[in-house]
């Protein structure tokens, strides 16, 4: 890992550059698979699974019988861990329900605000070289709280045309409707379009490599939500020399083996600690079954030595990290300073891992920055609020001056009559 000195603020929009492909690099390739779906459906689907799963279906709908197969075929032990962490993220997430927002404005105006069910909803769940069942708890569990009528979920088939059982497993649990064995750009596209096998959805969630990011993106312009721009993982730790070395080492690794463009850092007030971190990286490195994969991650991320807390929150709030963990003694310092993070692990004993698998939090969360702007999954995300308002005779006798004013000024005439045509019947 690069360690840093003392970096000039003048230097940290490159010094925290993200190690991803720019949008123009990919956007072609994206915009291509997007056509030949839209124009030619399950075809073009076939088509691109073979070309980047290299695998040809039959049929790319999951049976009832697969399903059962998989259920038998997953240890006793793994199915009680799953369906642990599914009650952890239920009790999360159930709790996050709010009731009906009701008041009267002005007397005679009432209004009111009522969260429904977003109807169709896709989850995307990555397959390739680490199949993330977790992410089918993440995302299908809240659907089934808040009610979602149609959740479809796609993954990438293996070389063998078939999806991890643990994946078909959680789906089961959690009330998925259709499981689908196609990944990559075209499995987004097929949610945006629709096809003879892919329902069309509303909103599509679920994180991604790069090219599943732009496609979610792409899908914006054909009328489809997304739940954000999800991409690589990435992980900042903040750890002085309180911390525990290993525990630090661990967490970094934790993340660099999702992916060779994942990143991780480590900002720190202490050269000693940063000296210590870099040995144990290496040493527990180098027993890690995905080595290859963390291995180039970490040759994109970096330890940073600052001088005190407040170049650090600094810093931190300036990159905007995915996950962000907390190993100092003044923790409230970073807790409350925090504007920008996805989700936050405070202090030695909460590694990433536990908001990943079991805590009950969501792990589908912003990278690359997006944490500036955007939330991770939650309750609401599945979620859409309606507005509703009545008025009595009292009530718009109430308003009716103030809306015929505005209107007026704005220059909408028919807006002002609307009220007043009202007006005048109730003065008579």
């Amino acid at each position: 890992m690069q360690i840093i000195d003392n970096p000039n603020r003048h230097n940290w929009k490159e010094l925290l550059k993200r190690p991803t492909q720019t949008v123009g690099d990919i956007e072609a390739t994206v915009n291509q698979v997007f056509e030949d779906v839209r124009v030619e459906g399950d075809k073009a689907i076939s088509k691109y699974t073979t070309l980047f799963d290299g695998v040809s279906l039959e049929s790319t709908t999951v049976s009832f019988n697969e399903i059962e197969k998989a259920i038998k075929s997953i240890p006793l032990k793994l199915q009680n861990a799953i369906i642990q962490a599914k009650q952890n993220i239920e009790t999360f997430h159930k709790a996050q329900k709010t009731l009906k927002v009701e008041v009267e404005t002005t007397k005679g105006v009432q209004c009111w605000q009522e969260k429904k069910p977003i109807q169709k909803v896709g989850l995307y769940i990555p397959g390739g070289t680490a199949p993330l069942f977790s992410t089918v708890l993440m995302l299908a569990v809240p659907a089934q709280i808040a009610g979602c009528n149609d959740i479809i979920l796609c993954s990438p088939p293996n070389k063998k045309g078939e999806l991890a059982p643990e994946i078909l497993f959680a789906a089961n649990l959690c009330g998925v409707t259709k499981i689908i064995k196609v990944g990559g750009i075209q499995a987004i596209a097929g949610l945006t379009f629709g096809t003879k096998t892919i329902p069309q959805v509303y909103k599509i969630f679920g994180p991604g490599n790069q090219y599943v990011t732009v496609a979610k993106q792409l899908a914006t312009k054909y009328g489809v939500a997304i739940d954000m721009p999800a991409g690589p993982s990435e992980l900042l730790v903040v750890a002085n020399n309180t911390a525990n070395a290993s525990y630090v080492a661990s967490d970094l690794l934790s993340q660099a083996e999702h992916g060779t463009d994942s990143q991780v850092i480590l900002v720190s007030t202490s050269k000693t600690l940063i000296n210590s971190v870099a040995i144990e990286v290496e040493k527990q490195l180098a027993i890690l079954p995905r080595k290859a994969f963390a291995e180039k991650a970490i040759a994109n991320s970096k330890l940073i030595y600052v001088e005190n807390d407040n170049i650090a929150l600094d810093l931190i709030n300036e990159y905007g990290p995915e996950h962000f963990i907390i190993c100092v003694d003044n923790a409230s310092f970073y807790t409350n300073g925090i504007c920008n993070a996805g989700s936050v692990f405070i202090g030695n004993y909460t590694p990433e891992s536990a908001g990943d698998y079991a805590s009950g939090t969501n792990h589908t969360l912003p990278t690359n920055g997006f944490c500036k702007a955007y939330s991770g999954v939650n309750l609401d995300s599945f979620l859409k609020s309606i507005t509703f308002q009545k008025i009595s005779k009292e009530g718009l006798l109430n308003i009716a001056e103030t809306i015929e004013l505005m209107a007026e000024a704005e220059g909408l005439q028919a807006h002002k009559n609307a009220v007043s045509i009202r007006v005048k019947d109730l003065k008579q």
